[in-house]
Parts: C-alpha cells; structure tokens; sequence
C-alpha cells in the first residue's frame, strides 16, 4: 500500500534508476475528471471528496538493467511524468501515469512497448544550489516543438518536519506500484527505493500545460509541492494485474 515506507520488497530488480532532483506538483481534481482518463479496471483514490493529479519534473540518471552500464543516451536526462493515483480490483494501489516525456528516442521506444505513455520532447534541466530549474517543449511522439510548454523554478527549503508529514502527502509521494495496459493486459510493476527525503518548496513558472495535455481542465488553484533530492529505485518484473 501506498505510503512512506515500502510494502514490498523488489527481491530479483529487471532495471535500476536513480531519480535525482524531483519535484512533486500536485492539483486537487473532482474524481469523475479523473476516472474517465484511466482504465475500467482501476478506481481513482480520493481524499476528502477530491483526488490529486501529480506533475513530477526531474532528472533520471543511470538506467541500466542488473550488472550492465547503461546504454547510450540513457546516463543522464529530464524526464517529466503526470500521474493519477488509482486503486486495483485486488485492492493494491499505485500510480497510473496520464503522460510521460523524454527527450531519448531509443528509450521511448522500449518503454513505449511496455505500454508506458512515453513521447519525445525537447527538455533541459539545471541546478543552483537549492534553486532547480527545469523546461520541457511541446511534446510530440517524433518532432516536439523547442518551447517552453514547461516551465518552472523550483526554490528547495528546509526538510518536512514530521507533522507536515501528513497521510495525504505521504501517500501520493510513497507509490510502489505502476499500472500500465500493453495489449489487452493491465500489468502491474513494482517499484522499491528509499522514503523520499521531502522538502518544503515553492515553484513558478508554466506549469500547468501537462495537465490540460493529459485531458484535464486547466486547474482553478496553485499546486501543492515538494521537493526530492534523490532516490535509488529498483524496478521489478511487471505481472498481470
């Protein structure tokens, strides 16, 4: 189940990947947007009436499968995903993703054949200090546009003390779970890292174009976010949902 602490352990990991520098943005949505955007098999989580839509920037280095170095292109790159957070019929809950972009063809096209919404946009990501700054142009699955169709600085502060620490934040930060359909198949993959050493943030910038990309009305409020410096995941075998 969803939450800081991991629920599963990942024994025999297909893939591992260092996520560094990540931002969680996240949006309250009436359920039925939502639901109507994810497979019949999956339940949109609510809290309080309402659920959480999540934009996360940041950078992913190192991806490689088990005692091999990764494979050209793939050492350092952004990668932006938004992400619905869902429940399945056996009541396991998890991620499942409206949108991902990168700016690696060839990793597209593996992840794409898992089922993974990957497309291709131009992106760039630096790094001050505690200031992270990322931009990602107008995807497209071959010719993305070089634009700021997002855009954002993000100023990291100081780490979550343990009250801020809230089931609602916990839970959409601490996923161990993706879905993803290949075929007719909904696949469940697990994933393993670290708690997420959350920091209290504030972001600005054009930050709400993936949101209405993913099929969503432009949000009415400004987001909810924290920041990460880094996690180590391992990334298991996928298995029917």
């Amino acid at each position: 189940m969803s939450g800081r602490i991991l629920d599963h352990p990942v024994r025999l990991p297909v893939n591992f990947q260092n996520w560094e520098y990540l931002t969680f943005l996240h949006w309250s949505y009436d359920v039925a947007a939502v639901q109507r955007l994810v497979p019949d098999e999956l339940t949109v989580q609510h809290w309080d009436g309402r659920t959480w839509v999540g934009i996360t920037p940041f950078r992913m280095v190192g991806v490689r499968p088990p005692g091999l170095p990764p494979p050209p292109g793939w050492g350092a790159f952004p990668e932006l995903n938004v992400r619905a957070y869902v429940r399945a019929p056996d009541g396991r809950d998890g991620i499942w993703f409206l949108g991902m972009v990168v700016p690696r063809l060839s990793l597209i096209a593996a992840l794409r054949s898992l089922g993974l919404p990957y497309e291709h946009s131009h992106s760039s990501m630096s790094v001050d200090g505690s200031r992270w700054a990322y931009r990602f142009g107008t995807p497209h699955w071959l010719r993305p546009r070089p634009d700021d169709w997002f855009q954002a600085v993000v100023d990291v502060g100081r780490p979550l003390e343990a009250t801020e620490r809230t089931s609602l934040v916990e839970s959409i930060t601490g996923r161990w779970s993706a879905y993803h359909r290949r075929g007719r198949v909904l696949w469940r993959t697990p994933v393993a890292h670290e708690p997420w050493p959350l920091h209290a943030a504030t972001a600005t910038g054009s930050l709400t174009a993936p949101l209405r990309w993913a099929g969503l009305p432009a949000p009415t409020h400004g987001p909810l976010v924290h920041a990460a410096p880094a996690a180590h995941a391992r990334i298991g075998v996928p298995r029917p949902a």
